[in-house]
């Protein structure tokens, strides 16, 4: 289960191309052998039962991937873009002892006391058979996978082999993914989204991906035309960069099947800007870790406009209202889901477990949406309070928590604002203390020195009297977030 398909295709087509990346072209044996003689090294250096690994995309991350897994460890893919403190958070949490990383990123965690394992330092195994494949338990983890929560931490979300094989298996067959096709992976491999679309299904079909270590609106481009790439899966920010190039035209895109847009919600003009622009249509999906990835998606075969689609085989969804009903047909409500692919509970969360999901099991996504008359899922609004960032969740609380602790800051109230390029970016309002003016600069600044996130900083602070606020001096964030528009 889950790593099978890797070492059946370098028996059946070991010459196969498995990955193009910064290093160049590594076929379906020379990965798989990468990855057996990683499962001995790695199984030599912790008796530990989770390993992390802080790395780029690559050959490098997916063969100690699948190394992990054949060493009969689970996967904690750490976020390199996280702050030092969520950092520290994630690692804490997981428990491990030893981080798989190379010397660009190694910086983050060697002051941490763990083992460090320099991927660019292993010895290079010889030539050797393929291993025999260990017997793992359907619910056993896979992978530990931190998200951020309305906590301000990440959450550790354990995915299981069957949520991870049952969300490719129905992701690979309502998409129609074929082994002809040619991935690009421009999402890292440590966000669920790279990791299944970019990683275990080429895989698992034996296809090849072509990986970006880092996204560049022209380095996808070119690498859409040279290598004949047909899958593109992307948050809209991506496309809208892409979008943006002058050079750009139709016949850069011409081998194109679908491109797949995910991780927030696809602007209708951007949507029509790559219609008319390239002829290609984005294709919006809507998932999320805590559900191994997809829950709904568009397809060549069925779509709409404005919607993200409909719900994947095996997926069960139902709308609830405030009180726990389920809503009335087409009226909106809580988008709550069920299935194979979808987590049993967060790691070392109980608390958050017994709010995250109803009595009858449905995961509560925290977001509004209803099915049209086609069958067809909408997004109506979010219902937790996050700011979603090209992709990647931050926490109002974690933010002004930060924020309060600067000197000049009396009060602070974080909201999201609508970027053109990101989706949304942080927006800060702020008392400050009496005879202090802090200015963004110092702001941003206090940020960083705090192990905030450079992209969770905020992008805009509103100096303000007072907040907005309720009866009981609840601040009415719903109030600021429209004044964000004006």
């Amino acid at each position: 289960m889950l790593i099978e398909s890797l070492f059946h295709h370098a028996q059946r087509q070991p010459h196969a191309l498995a990955i193009i990346d910064d290093q160049g072209q590594c076929s379906y044996r020379q990965l798989a052998l990468m990855a057996a003689g990683f499962a001995k090294y790695i199984a030599s250096q912790t008796n530990f039962g989770r390993v992390g690994l802080l790395l780029p995309s690559g050959r490098g991350f997916v063969a100690s991937f699948y190394g992990t897994l054949l060493a009969g460890k689970a996967v904690v893919p750490i976020n390199f873009l996280l702050g030092g403190a969520e950092i520290a958070h994630c690692i804490r949490d997981s428990g491990i002892d030893t981080v798989v990383t190379i010397p660009q990123l190694a910086g983050a965690v060697e002051k941490m006391g763990l083992k460090i394992v320099d991927l660019t330092r292993l010895p290079v195994a010889p030539e050797a058979e393929l291993p025999s494949l260990p017997s793992t338990a359907a619910d056993a983890m896979a992978v530990l996978m931190y998200t951020s929560g309305t906590s301000g931490l990440p959450k550790g979300v354990p995915l299981t082999y069957d949520n991870l094989q049952s969300d490719v298996d129905a992701a690979i067959a309502y998409m129609d993914f074929q082994t002809r096709h040619k991935f690009l992976g421009i999402i890292p491999l440590f966000h669920v989204f790279g990791m299944i679309a970019m990683m275990l299904a080429p895989i698992q079909l034996g296809a090849t991906t072509v990986y970006m270590s880092r996204f560049s609106p022209v380095g996808a481009v070119k690498a859409i035309r040279e290598h004949g790439i047909s899958l593109v899966l992307g948050v809209p920010s991506m496309f809208a960069a892409m979008a943006r190039l002058k050079e750009a035209s139709s016949d850069d895109f011409k081998t194109v099947f679908a491109m797949i847009s995910g991780g927030e919600p696809l602007p209708a003009t951007l949507y029509e800007a790559f219609r008319s622009r390239f002829g290609v249509t984005l294709f919006q999906a809507y998932g999320m870790t805590e559900t191994s990835l997809a829950i709904s998606v568009n397809t060549p075969q069925q779509q709409k406009a404005g919607s993200v689609g409909k719900p994947i085989p095996g997926m069960q969804v139902v709308f609830l209202d405030d009180e726990g009903n389920a809503s009335r047909s087409g009226e909106p409500g809580e988008i709550c889901v069920k299935g194979q692919m979808v987590m049993k509970g967060y790691f070392n969360l109980p608390a958050e477990n017994a709010a995250a999901f109803t009595p009858d099991g449905y995961y509560k996504t925290g977001d509004i949406g209803m099915l049209d008359s086609d069958g067809f899922l909408h997004i109506t609004g979010r219902k937790k309070d996050l700011i979603i960032i090209a992709g990647e969740k931050a926490a109002p609380a974690e933010i002004e928590q930060i924020l309060m602790t600067h000197p000049g800051v009396a009060e602070a109230a974080v909201v999201g604002m609508k970027d053109a390029s990101r989706g949304e970016v942080v927006l800060a309002f702020i008392i400050p203390r009496e005879g202090c003016s802090p200015t963004l600069e110092d702001i941003r600044e206090f940020c960083r020195q705090q192990g905030l996130a450079q992209w969770k900083a905020p992008r805009e602070i509103r100096v303000v009297r007072d907040f907005p606020r309720s009866p009981t001096g609840k601040v009415l964030k719903r109030v600021l977030a429209q004044s964000a528009g004006e």
